[in-house]
């Protein structure tokens, strides 16, 4: 122990090397409701990438496992440590390198927070579209978790929007990826590989991020419907209409009035309705050209009339964004009200209602509460688990996810496998692929020193 010290010590200068009571709670877990705190043997805040080749020579040596955090707002416990490990954090590499305006990129470190870069490009009129629903969650852990979130649907998922990386192997060797460019076939896509790894293969340093013009309007329709299945048959609709939506979200009746009841919300929406509405879908539209949007807005609402919508709500600016902050922090309600796990299957936009029906079934079959809500324009749902028994819980959790994979989905759309959802993930995944990633692993980090025991 004394000597990893002194050596990480070396590498990052000593103040930058806790251990024992000096370590801060926050860093022994992240927010996955189901995995312990675990205190590592030593925390690293890296402040170059020199510094971070430096840590990772080092416990590659001694055979130390090394667990890579960000701002720690993961869902599934990848980056939980190990006890026998190291953590390193990198809320000291938060630099915005570049913001180059003419040709459309950020250049951040991995400890740059979503809230940050928001705001140094808007006052340039640029946006960087992720947004997983945690705007303190740091670039670094969504470039490892490929995060997803509500505009996925218009934009794609982080994957979509990094161009390049600067990356440690766990030999120390820095090696860069991609560039300020979009298109290349000069060998494998290395970028991509490392992408959602988790951390099991390298040690993101540096990433080069697509931003776009930021739209200056905006206009938010929440569209009640009396049945799940209008609500499902509307999306695909909704999708092939053109009007090209920012935010396609689904929300039942009850957990709509639970979000909103959480920000002090008033929707103003009819009594009546409300009594008949089974559940809500949230359209966000947005446009440089404020007569684009009206009209935009006014072909969605003949549509979703045409298909059975109970009315139209045309939120005001403050509402909407009330509403979407609900939407977003839909986890800690659920988490409040005592959720026991939570799940991110996707399965194919077509496919929504028949997985849905399916889920219904695996609760009435366990007794089990399952809350449902989700990105329903790119078919990722998010359900939440209501069961304290964790025998029947597993079976709960192992019947839904492998309901998802067959019908050509999958187990997670943006939380990642984490340590919490492996065990599911070995189980139910194809053995071939299974082999296959274990290769790559290998070729990247032969000592197995990375993140050990997430993912595989």
């Amino acid at each position: 122990m004394s000597d990893l010290v002194e050596r990480l010590s070396a590498a990052v200068g000593p103040g930058n090397v806790l251990v024992g009571d000096a370590i801060p709670e926050e860093v022994t877990h992240d927010e996955a409701l189901t995995a312990a705190p675990v205190v590592p043997l030593a925390l690293v805040r890296p402040a170059a990438t020199a510094e971070v080749a430096a840590v990772l020579r080092v416990a590659d040596e001694l055979r130390v496992p090394v667990t890579a955090r960000g701002s720690g707002t993961g869902l599934s416990g990848g980056c939980v440590p190990r006890p026998d490990g190291i953590v390193v954090a990198f809320d000291r590499m938060d630099r915005i390198l570049e913001i180059d305006t003419d040709n459309h990129v950020a250049v951040v470190q991995p400890g740059v927070t979503l809230d940050r870069l928001d705001e140094a490009l808007r006052p340039l009129g640029l946006v960087y579209p992720v947004a997983p629903g945690e705007n303190s969650a740091s670039l670094g852990g969504n470039v490892a978790t490929n995060a997803g979130g509500m505009r996925a649907i218009k934009y794609g998922v982080t994957r979509h929007q990094v161009l390049g990386i600067e990356a440690v192997l766990p030999t120390g060797e820095v090696v860069r990826c991609g560039g300020k460019f979009v298109k290349a076939t000069t060998g494998y896509d290395l970028t991509q590989l490392v992408i959602g790894s988790e951390g099991t293969l390298a040690l993101v340093t540096e990433a080069t991020l697509r931003v776009y013009p930021r739209p200056a309007h905006t206009a938010t329709a929440l569209v009640p419907f009396a049945s799940l299945e209008e609500v499902t048959a509307a999306v695909p609709a909704i999708v092939r209409s053109g009007v090209g939506p920012l935010v396609l979200e689904y929300v039942d009746g009850g957990g709509l009035a639970l979000l909103a009841a959480n920000v002090g919300l008033e929707l103003g929406v009819d009594a009546k309705v409300q009594e008949a509405a089974a559940a809500y879908l949230v359209v966000v539209l947005e446009g440089h050209h404020e007569a684009r949007v009206e009209e935009d807005l006014a072909a969605l609402s003949e549509l979703v009339g045409a298909l059975g919508a109970l009315d139209v709500y045309v939120l005001p600016p403050h509402s909407s964004a009330l509403l979407l902050e609900a939407r977003e922090k839909a986890f800690w309600v659920v988490k409040q009200m005592g959720a026991n796990d939570i799940i991110d299957v996707v399965v194919p936009r077509a496919s929504v209602p028949e997985y849905l029906a399916k889920v219904r079934a695996v609760g009435e079959e366990h007794g089990t509460y399952i809350a449902a809500a989700g990105h329903a324009g790119d078919g990722n749902i998010h359900l939440s688990v209501f069961q304290p028994d964790p025998e029947v819980r597993k079976q709960v959790m192992r019947a839904v996810l492998r309901a998802g994979v067959e019908m050509g989905g999958a187990i997670s759309a943006e939380h990642g496998i984490g340590t919490e959802k492996r065990g599911y993930f070995l189980e139910l995944e194809d053995p071939a692929k299974l082999a296959l990633m274990r290769r790559i692993k290998a070729a990247f980090d032969p000592n197995g020193i990375l993140n050990p025991g997430t993912l595989l």
